[in-house]
C-alpha cells in the first residue's frame, strides 16, 4: 500500500480576522501528483507556505515526510524542494553558477557538487546556456533552471506553486514532461495551478479550496462526475432507429439532423451498461456511442461560483 508523503489534519491559519484556512485535512500519497485549485485568495499559497515551515499555522496537525512541521521543521525541510511563483534565480550568475551555489549551499563535496550540477544541465537541456548570464534567459529557461536548482539536493517531495505561470504553450508541456518524469522516479509533487488543464493532465487527485475549506477531493474525473452535464450521446444510421430509440429513452434530448440522442447520465459504468441493456431489451443499436464528461472548467464554476480566469495570482 503506497504511504502518505503529507498528512494534514485541522489545519488553521488566519490573517488578523481574515480566516484563510479552516480546517483543512489532506493525504498526499508518497509518488503522486496532488494539485490543490482555488479562486484567487482561496489559500493555496499560505498552504504551502506552511506545509514547507515557511509559515506558521494557527492550529492542526500536519505531517511531511513522516516529520511534524511544528516540531521537526529541519527535517521537513531537508526533505522538500520548493519552486514558488516567480523564479528565484539570481540574473547576475550564470545558469551554472546559480546551480554551483546552490549545491554549496547543500555542503556538496566539490566533485559531488560538479557531477550533480553537469546532470541537471543536461536533464533540463541547459547545457547550451550554462555558460550565459540568467538575465538572458527566456522564461521557460527559469522556470526550467528554477525546478533545477530545487532538486540539487533531490528532494522527494516537491512543491510546485504555479510553476508554469507566463509560460508559453511549448514551455509549459515541456514542465509537465518534467513533471511526469520526477513522479516516474517516486517523487511526490504538490502542485497549485491557475490552469485547469495542467491538473487534469498531471494530477492523481485534486482538491478545490475556497473561502479557506475544502470543497470537494477526489480524482479528475471522480470531479468531473459530481457535476451535473454528464452525458451519453448516441447516433443512429436512420430516422426509425432514432424515433425507436426517443421513444425508449424518454428523458433524452433529440437531434435529428445529426440523428443523434443525448441521454443524461453520470459517466459511470454502471449507468452505461443500464443504458445498453435497456437498448439491448427493445432490440435498437446505435450506430456511435461516445460518453461526454464535464471538464475541470465546469467542475470550477460549480464549486467556487466562479470561472478559474478570475485568478491570476494565487494566495
Amino acid at each position: 500500500m503506497t504511504s502518505s508523503a503529507i498528512e494534514v489534519s485541522g489545519l488553521r491559519k488566519a490573517f488578523g480576522d481574515k480566516i484563510v484556512l479552516d480546517g483543512i485535512d489532506l493525504d498526499v500519497r508518497a509518488g503522486t501528483v496532488f494539485s490543490l485549485l482555488g479562486p484567487n485568495g482561496a489559500g493555496k499559497t499560505t498552504t504551502v507556505n506552511v506545509l514547507t515551515t515557511l509559515m506558521k499555522a494557527d492550529g492542526g496537525t500536519a505531517r511531511v515526510a513522516g516529520h511534524d512541521i511544528a516540531t521537526e521543521t529541519k527535517a521537513v525541510r531537508a526533505a522538500v524542494g520548493v519552486t514558488g511563483q516567480f523564479a528565484a534565480v539570481d540574473e547576475l550568475l550564470t545558469g551554472q553558477e546559480n546551480l554551483r551555489l546552490m549545491a554549496d549551499l547543500k555542503r556538496m563535496g566539490s566533485g559531488e557538487g560538479r557531477r550533480v550540477v553537469t546532470e541537471l544541465l543536461e536533464r533540463f537541456d541547459l547545457v547550451e546556456s550554462a555558460q550565459k548570464s540568467v538575465s538572458t534567459y527566456s522564461g521557460g529557461m527559469r522556470r526550467k533552471l528554477d525546478l533545477a536548482m530545487t532538486l540539487v539536493g533531490k528532494p522527494r517531495i516537491i512543491f510546485l506553486d504555479e510553476p508554469t505561470t507566463g509560460l508559453d504553450p511549448r514551455s509549459r508541456r515541456t514542465m509537465w514532461d518534467i513533471v511526469r518524469e520526477l513522479v516516474a522516479d517516486g517523487v511526490t509533487i504538490f502542485l497549485t495551478t491557475q490552469y485547469l488543464e495542467e491538473a487534469d493532465q498531471l494530477a492523481d487527485r485534486i482538491a478545490v479550496l475556497h473561502q479557506g475549506r475544502l470543497v470537494a477531493q477526489g480524482t479528475p474525473d471522480e470531479l468531473k462526475r459530481q457535476v451535473p452535464g454528464s452525458h451519453v450521446r448516441l447516433r443512429f444510421t436512420d430516422v426509425a432507429e432514432l424515433d425507436a430509440a426517443a421513444r425508449v429513452l424518454t428523458d433524452a434530448t433529440r437531434d435529428d439532423e445529426a440523428l443523434a440522442l443525448r441521454v443524461p447520465g453520470d459517466g459511470g459504468t454502471r449507468s452505461l451498461r443500464a443504458l445498453l441493456d435497456r437498448l439491448d431489451e427493445y432490440s435498437i443499436s446505435a450506430e456511435e456511442l461516445s460518453v461526454h464528461t464535464p471538464d475541470l472548467d465546469d467542475v470550477f464554476l460549480a464549486l467556487t461560483g466562479r470561472t478559474h480566469t478570475t485568478e491570476v495570482v494565487a494566495k
